[in-house]
């Protein structure tokens, strides 16, 4: 709001605007540099990729000419074997004939020996050639001679140029494309590392500069968010305020009690306060510690039975006062004490609180030792307090809406719809809740020392927030709201509501602020 824009916090709001603004600035200079930085390094990484794309191509190149001229060789060798193969059966064949011509002239002197030859070289021979004459077989036997010796060049030439070009990749082009990679992994490597090295400089230099914008070295150098932040001077800034509305309202009298200075017609008399061990407001002849209740002046505000809500416009307060008393004294003296709330006082003790704390509220001090020797005397005074309100606290409109949302089995449903009933309380009963359930809460916490977990105060608690009729004990309620049936789930309800307590009220606390 505009008008909420004057005094010291205006200087300090725009000082830390400023500051803030120039720590932006560093942080726009540092991410233009981290920009470039990564473009720097896309680039790098592009034309690395490029390099090695070329280097890979290359060396598949001369891997498929490698491969092609082996298999090349494989073929010429396949070639020549088959060629040579053939030149063996013809030279088998025609010195099969030859013997075959000669056979008659050799009988006697080849004999059995004849015929063993002739049959082997038939066999290795085959029939290929048989039927046909000399001549046939010689031309036959130059024209295989002629292919084996073109085979056998061939073969020759494949083995010599396979044997250069795999001496040539495997010695002078393998490494060279390793060195290749190499290179390019080194420059991928080198320049991450440059630039991971300019990043640690552009990050210290960022931090730096952010700590001598928010502490600066000297006095040269301006002030720091801090300094600035504790300039603001609230109490000249509501001074100045007041001032200035003084001015616009033209000097017009002031309204209200005067809390000093003479009146009209004599001294005001001083304004009571609340709180324990207060005894301004106590007649100077009423005893305060021991001795009869009859001598305490009655001050004219009851303090139960009366309408909650009634209460706290009378007293002009956002809690009820007996209520802070009560509960200020219980956990500074009775966080410990073994079954707290559970355990009843002196009906005779109680009784006198009571009667005490219903004349004059800020004479009774619970600190005493009267009272702190058995703090059992206030807790059942406090919970008289609430089974005494005309409409209970938890209020006989919303009763049944608890009880139905206490019903619900899905815990997390039942904590959301007892969530709504808690909101749907009057603003009195909405903070006496908050509250003392806090206190309850808190009580709690000690479980191990008083033995009073969140079960055991809401069983306790259930029917007396709820304003049912306590029998057993001699008080009532008188509210009436449901029967003894609805006991347990009132106490589920309570049970639930101090479960969750951080997430029904002070999370919501939190977030309003």
């Amino acid at each position: 709001m505009n008008d909420g824009k004057a005094g010291s916090f205006v200087g300090a709001w725009q000082s830390s605007m400023k500051i803030h603004e120039v720590m932006a600035e560093n942080r726009i200079r540092f991410a233009q540099r981290l920009n470039e930085m990564s473009d720097e390094l896309a680039s790098l990484a592009k034309e690395v990729d490029k390099n090695r794309k070329q280097t890979k191509e290359l060396a598949s190149r001369y891997e498929r000419a490698l491969q092609e001229s082996e298999l090349n060789m494989e073929k010429s060798k396949n070639r020549l074997e088959v060629s040579s193969e053939e030149l063996e059966r013809v030279l088998l064949q025609k010195e099969g004939e030859s013997l075959k011509d000669g056979g008659l002239q050799a009988k006697n002197q080849g004999g059995v020996a004849g015929k063993r030859a002739l049959g082997k070289a038939v066999a290795k021979g085959g029939l290929l050639l048989k039927g046909k004459n000399p001549g046939n077989i010689q031309r036959q036997e130059d024209d295989v001679r002629t292919r084996v010796s073109n085979a056998s060049d061939s073969y020759r030439k494949a083995l010599t140029d396979t044997q250069a070009m795999r001496q040539e990749y495997f010695n002078f082009q393998l490494p060279r494309i390793l060195r290749a990679l190499k290179e390019c992994a080194d420059e991928i490597d080198l320049g991450t590392q440059y630039h991971l090295t300019r990043y640690a400089f552009l990050f210290e230099s960022i931090v730096l500069s952010d700590g001598s914008t928010l502490v600066p070295v000297g006095p040269e150098d301006g002030v720091g968010l801090k300094s600035t932040i504790e300039s603001i001077d609230n109490r000249a800034d509501f001074k100045v305020y007041m001032q200035n509305y003084a001015y616009a309202r033209g000097g017009a009298a002031p309204r209200g009690p005067r809390r000093e200075g003479p009146a009209e017609e004599g001294f005001l008399p001083p304004l009571p306060t609340h709180g324990g061990g207060a005894h301004s407001a106590v007649h100077v002849n009423a005893p305060i510690g021991n001795g009869h209740n009859a001598q305490i002046p009655d001050k004219g505000r009851p303090t139960f039975g009366v309408d909650l809500a009634e209460q706290m416009a009378r007293d002009n307060v956002e809690l009820p006062a007996i209520l802070e008393k009560c509960c200020v004294a219980i956990e500074k003296h009775g966080l410990r004490s073994q079954g707290i709330y559970r355990i009843s006082g002196m009906a005779r003790k109680v009784a006198s609180l009571k009667e005490r704390l219903d004349k004059d509220i800020d004479s009774v001090n619970l600190d005493s030792e009267e009272w702190i020797s058995d703090i059992n005397n206030v807790t059942s005074v406090l919970k008289m307090w609430f089974r005494e309100l005309p409409d209970p606290l938890l209020t006989s409109t919303l009763h049944q809406g608890f009880v139905e949302a206490a019903k619900i089995e899905n815990d997390r449903l039942r904590h959301i719809r007892l969530h709504e009933r808690v909101n749907d309380l009057p603003d009195p009963n909405y903070a006496t809740l908050k509250y003392f359930l806090g206190h309850l809460h808190k009580i709690a916490e000690y479980e191990a020392d008083n033995s009073m977990s969140i079960q055991n105060l809401a069983i306790v608690f259930g029917q007396t927030l709820f304003g049912q009729i306590i029998p057993g004990n001699g008080s009532f309620s008188g509210h009436g709201n449901g029967g003894i049936a609805d006991a347990p789930f009132q106490n589920k309800a309570i049970e639930t509501i101090l479960d969750h307590y951080s997430d029904i009220f002070v999370d919501e606390a939190e977030v309003g602020a």
